[in-house]
């Protein structure tokens, strides 16, 4: 019985935990990396490393405690092996107040005639500024070849700090 209690107990102290995150979706285009440098990794001619940043808008916002996604800057690492492509970065947002949010990303994908499927992965919500300072949450995002950037679905829940 006691077991039970305490199971009982921690379900209600997830689910609490549940309710008081905010969901939310959003859609964001990034466009064509500047800068970006991919050079061979030297082991075999299929693999490379590289680094790239682009700037993003958001056709569908994200909306943290009322306040929009005004832009964002996306700045990863890639390995490429093949046509398989992996990511790990940070996407900074820009909201409308002024205040900042970071992301940290990972991802993968596959390419093929130089066009992205992919990626999709996940991430946290990291350092805020203002009212973000303090935000937890987490989300997931699947991308995929827009011009010469890519368009972002993007979904998750956050808490904002006390």
């Amino acid at each position: 019985m006691r077991n039970l209690l305490l199971s009982l107990a921690s379900a209600a102290c997830l689910w609490s935990g549940v309710a008081a995150a905010d969901h939310f979706t959003a859609t964001c285009e990034c466009g064509k990396p500047d800068p970006q440098a991919l050079l061979p990794a030297g082991d075999r001619p299929d693999h490379s490393l590289g680094v790239e940043a682009s700037k993003c808008g958001w056709s569908n916002p994200l909306v943290i405690g009322g306040d929009k996604t005004k832009d964002s800057v996306a700045t990863e690492m890639i390995e490429a092996s093949g046509n398989k492509f992996h990511v790990r970065g940070v996407h900074e947002l820009t909201m409308q107040s002024g205040d900042k949010v970071a992301l940290p990303y990972q991802g993968s994908g596959m390419s093929k005639d130089n066009q992205q499927s992919g990626p999709k992965g996940t991430f946290t919500f990291a350092q805020g500024t203002g009212k973000l300072k303090g935000i937890n949450g987490k989300g997931t995002f699947s991308c995929k070849s827009a011009g010469e950037g890519v368009s972002c679905e993007v979904e998750g829940d956050y808490e904002l700090g006390k």
